[in-house]
């Protein structure tokens, strides 16, 4: 699996680039998580982006919820993906980049 893959038939879209920013977030703040755009699509949620990020805490990861308050968790991720979403923008970001940020990380790590 390669670390980064491009998609040169496939437009750069709103949807990919905030799940990238996401992903670049999640990475940033050394998170190991990573959302492919099916789990994006079925994540994905109309209440707004704390709600997704509070709800993807509850389901996929409660155990943080023992040590972290939800708010605060769901305030700096949804912060910090703003920022990395303004960056993809300003830099004129076109085509889909697919970056897996997990594989990324455990490699700076060395696992």
């Amino acid at each position: 699996m390669s670390i980064t893959s491009l998609d040169h038939d496939v437009a750069f879209d709103n949807v990919d680039a905030h799940r990238h920013a996401y992903n670049a977030a999640f990475y940033e703040l050394g998170l190991k998580w990573h959302w492919d755009s099916e789990f994006y699509r079925c994540v994905s949620c109309k209440d707004g982006e704390k709600q997704l990020i509070r709800s993807y805490l509850e389901t996929h990861q409660p155990h943080l919820l023992k040590a972290y308050d939800a708010d605060f968790l769901a305030d700096m991720i949804q912060q910090t993906k703003t920022r990395c979403f303004e960056n993809l923008v300003a830099n004129g970001s076109r085509h889909s980049a697919s970056i897996n940020w997990a594989e990324l990380q455990s490699r700076e790590v060395g696992i």
